[in-house]
Formats: C-alpha cells, sequence, structure tokens
C-alpha cells in the first residue's frame, strides 16, 4: 500500500506540472518582449541615455522636463487624449452595435458582414486610399468633387491644414476600429444562454433594447473587458496613422501624439532615456484608465 502511495503521489505530481511546461513557452515570451523592456524603460527613465555611451543616473531631470519645458510633449498628450475619448469610446460603441445588428441574420450574411467589418483591420497599409481622398491637389477626390460643383475655386490642404488634419486621422481611426474586439463580441452574442431570453419574456421583458440591458449585457462581460483592453491599447497607441496620413511631424505638431514623441526621442533624437520616461508616463495612464472602465464595467455586470 505504501508503494502504491508513493507512485500515486508521484504520479499526481507528474501531472501538476504538466500545466506549467504548457504555460512555460508563453511566460518566456511574456517576460523577454513585455516584462524585461517594461522594467529596462523604468530603470532608463532615471537615466541620460543617449545609446552610445553608458547611462548616467539623473534622477527625475526627465519627469521634470517632460512636465515642465517640453510644449511637444503637451500638445501630443492632448492630441492623444482627444484620440483616445473620442476614437475609444465611439470605436468600441460601434463594435458592439454592428455585432448586435448582424447577430441574428443567418450565417452566411453574419459572415459576410463580419469580414467587410473586419477587412479594414486585416488590410497592410491603407492609408493611401484616404491619401487619394483628401489628397490636396486637384486630382484628389473630395477636392476634384468640390471644385466640379463649385464650392471651392482652390483645393484645401486637408491632410496638412490644422483646422481638418486632425479630425480626418480621427475618422480613418474610427474606419479601422472594428478589430479583433468586434469578432470577440460577434463570437461572444453566438454564446449567449437563449433559455435567459425565453425567461425574460415570461418576466416581462418586452423588447430587443430591453433584452440588450437585462440579458444580453450581464452575459458578455468577459467580452466586454476584453474588447476594453484592446480598445484602450489602440485609442492610446495612436502615432503610425497620423504619421501615415499627415507626415512627421505633422503641421505645428497638430496630429502629433505620446507614441510619436517616444518614436522622435528614442530613435531620431537618440536621447533613449527621455523617452524610456515618456514611455513610463503613457504606459501609466494606460493602467488608470483601464483599471476605471474595468470597475465601471464589472459593477455594470454586477448590477444587471
Amino acid at each position: 500500500m505504501a508503494r502504491q502511495a508513493g507512485r500515486t503521489g508521484r504520479g499526481f505530481r507528474g501531472r501538476a506540472t504538466v500545466p506549467y511546461l504548457m504555460l512555460l513557452p508563453y511566460t518566456l515570451v511574456f517576460a523577454v518582449f513585455i516584462v524585461i523592456p517594461l522594467l529596462a524603460a523604468v530603470v532608463l527613465s532615471f537615466t541620460s541615455f543617449n545609446m552610445l555611451q553608458v547611462p548616467r543616473f539623473n534622477g527625475l531631470t526627465n519627469y521634470v522636463r517632460l512636465l515642465f519645458d517640453d510644449d511637444v510633449f503637451l500638445i501630443a498628450v492632448r492630441n492623444t487624449l482627444v484620440f483616445a475619448f473620442l476614437t475609444g469610446p465611439v470605436g468600441y460603441i460601434l463594435s458592439f452595435l454592428f455585432a448586435w445588428f448582424i447577430n441574428d441574420m443567418g450565417t452566411r450574411l453574419r459572415t459576410l458582414l463580419t469580414l467587410v467589418f473586419y477587412a479594414p483591420s486585416l488590410a497592410g497599409n491603407v492609408y493611401f486610399i484616404w491619401m487619394f481622398i483628401f489628397s490636396g491637389d486637384t486630382y484628389g477626390f473630395i477636392n476634384s468633387r468640390l471644385m466640379m460643383l463649385g464650392i471651392i475655386k482652390e483645393p484645401i490642404q486637408w491632410l496638412s491644414d490644422v483646422r481638418y488634419n486632425l479630425w480626418i486621422v480621427v475618422l480613418v481611426i474610427l474606419w479601422l476600429s472594428m478589430g479583433t474586439g468586434f469578432l470577440a463580441f460577434v463570437a461572444g452574442l453566438q454564446t449567449l444562454n437563449q433559455e435567459l431570453f425565453e425567461a425574460g419574456s415570461i418576466d416581462g421583458v418586452r423588447n430587443r433594447f430591453q433584452e440588450l440591458f437585462y440579458i444580453t449585457l450581464p452575459q458578455m462581460t468577459p467580452q466586454l473587458l476584453f474588447g476594453a483592453v484592446l480598445t484602450i491599447a489602440s485609442s492610446f497607441a495612436v502615432g503610425y496613422q497620423s504619421m501615415s496620413l499627415t507626415g512627421f511631424p505633422s503641421t505645428d505638431y497638430s496630429t502629433h501624439t505620446v507614441v510619436l514623441h517616444i518614436l522622435d526621442f528614442g530613435f531620431i533624437r537618440y536621447e533613449m532615456g527621455y523617452a524610456s520616461a515618456v514611455a513610463v508616463v503613457l504606459f501609466i495612464s494606460v493602467l488608470v484608465v483601464w483599471k476605471l472602465i474595468n470597475t465601471g464595467l464589472r459593477r455594470l455586470g454586477g448590477d444587471l
């Protein structure tokens, strides 16, 4: 019996190690590409480092500089917040609403519409389409049509005029917002417990909006949280989109973002210590916003 118990104990320990072995590849990748670079950025943010010489500790100099002596950083923060609080919530709501609208359609039609909505985020460099539409010469799609109709007499510089270019970038980002979060919403809506809808109709739920609020949303809390994570990350990480459309730097830094500020100081000016400080501030901002949204969604799920 003792020998059998020993074999059973070893077998249990062997089975217990299998999940950890399966998690090991992801853990290594996560540590190498996420944890270590993050810790390195935090350390370098307290140094003066030009990527050629040994980093020199300078305390809070970088943080004082970005808060009180970098006007372009304040512009980048303003633009990033505009993108985050406009494209983030609007894109998030649109993703869910489109997924909700196509949920009850036939399988083929739902699959086709899912592909249509998701296709922009699948494509690579799709910005040339919008650059043609908003081209500043007479051959641009909008300019040529407006001039043909006699609305304007000379082309408008849509992508370089500070009155228009920020809102054009917002429009393009919203067009690209049907990404992985949209797919998560589509999948989540297909796994809802239909018995709850039948019970709801008996208890007095009379229309689709009541179903949405009292039955659908509480069941989709995991997908809503997942979509929120992706939306927050993408809305605060706007940079390549504005750079592709309006250039780098844009006119009067009108579409300059925190990500582009990191790119500017880290890979053009080689002030990696300062760029790391900017990156740390961006990371903390994303964490704070995610914590607030996470708390709100969990309360929503609990209240509903």
